[in-house]
């Protein structure tokens, strides 16, 4: 089996764990960022394997300045899209937004 085989490409931002909805990214967050151990991972994503986990550490150690690419895409796609959310939010956070001020209005009078 290839490392590849580990994975579905949907599109060039969206790599995920066969079998699952988790993001390589996810994974691969929790490793370089947290400094979690597969065994930790994999606790915290019960969908997936231990082999998984390693399946995923050793593509990106492989394939590391294409995948550190990729995580840098898809940082930067999730910071776009909260700042379209901040600049459109939708009713119902509107809505909590303006009963957040009433009532900071309410407790400093």
């Amino acid at each position: 089996m290839q490392l590849e085989d580990y994975f579905d490409f949907l599109a060039p931002n969206d790599i995920r764990v066969k079998g699952t909805r988790v993001g390589i990214e996810t994974i691969l967050s929790d490793y370089l960022d947290l400094g979690l151990f597969p065994e930790q991972i994999v606790t915290r994503y019960r969908t997936l394997t231990l082999e998984q986990v390693y399946a995923t550490i050793t593509y990106y150690w492989h394939n590391r300045a294409q995948l550190d690419a990729y995580l840098r895409a898809v940082d930067e796609e999730m910071a776009r899209q909260r700042r379209e959310q901040d600049l459109h939010p939708s009713p119902a956070v509107q809505r909590l937004r303006e009963i957040a001020l009433q009532r900071e209005q309410t407790s400093s009078t």
